[in-house]
């Protein structure tokens, strides 16, 4: 269960896209609120990779690599090449039609933090979110102190994305237990000028399912994974790899365009 909180006090911890985040408090926040904004991603232009969950693996497949990273094999979803730079989110800080957007993004400036001395997760905000402001016009409280009708969406919204982390927190861990993880490139070979092919060069390291020991598992594994719904989510996600190729190709686009615009 999520709440709010009265009093001052901030969380710890590194989130990405949260430089100044704090407890949602009527004390604090009772005349702040959310102003609109014709570009309202522009904090998420540092975001080359993202956590997405699931259940969006189908949805952010058709955009980019899903891939796993770390010990505990979190799945991102990969907007760009070079970290700081989401190859997707224009300058008007709105995202290129037709490209997905991670519930991850979409939840800004709301993030829980789980509060285990009170055994409960705690709504916070980003202060340092540009479109919060005194009297914005979606208040984060009414007359009376209480949540908003808009604040109380966007609880919906997190209890929502929790239930589905841990949904991919469970997702994941099948993963490991049946061993399918292994260790992934994703190369590119330039072209030099004389039309050869040159030396190729690492774009990432990452993990991502083995489609060999996926086949080598036993017939009853795999149709535990078809039943349990986890067998589709693993072809999105390796389906989704040949996005790399998109990210390099329109890239090395963007490259190629800089002269003849220096030049223009």
């Amino acid at each position: 269960m999520a709440t709010t909180q009265t009093g001052s006090g901030q969380i710890s911890g590194n989130v990405l896209f949260y430089s100044k985040p704090e407890p949602l408090s009527v004390d604090l926040h009772k005349s702040l609120g959310v102003k609109r904004m014709d570009g309202p991603f522009k904090f998420a232009r540092e975001g080359h990779a993202v956590p997405i969950t699931v259940t969006e693996f189908s949805l952010g497949a058709v955009c980019g690599p899903i891939i796993f990273v770390g010990d505990e094999k979190i799945p991102l979803q990969v907007m760009g090449l070079n970290p700081g730079t989401n190859m997707f989110l224009q300058d008007d800080g709105m995202f290129e039609p037709g490209v997905y957007i991670p519930a991850y993004i979409r939840r800004y400036p709301f993030v829980f933090a789980n509060d285990s001395a009170a055994g409960q997760m705690i709504l916070c905000i980003d202060r340092a979110a540009e479109f919060i402001v005194e009297g914005g016009d979606m208040a984060f409280f009414d007359d009376k102190g209480q949540p908003s009708e808009y604040t109380q969406g966007c609880i919906q919204f997190c209890n929502d994305y929790e239930a589905e982390r841990q949904r991919t927190a469970s997702f994941v861990q099948i993963l490991k237990d049946l061993d399918l993880f292994e260790l992934k490139t994703a190369n590119f070979t330039p072209t030099n000028p004389d039309g050869t092919a040159g030396e190729p060069q690492k774009v990432a390291e990452y993990f991502g399912v083995s489609e060999t020991k996926l086949n080598a598992l036993p017939a009853e594994k795999f149709i535990e994974l078809r039943d349990n719904g986890a067998l589709g989510q693993i072809y999105c996600h390796l389906n989704s790899l040949v996005g790399w190729d998109r990210l390099i190709a329109l890239a090395t686009a963007r490259l190629n365009a800089q002269p003849q615009a220096a030049n223009a």
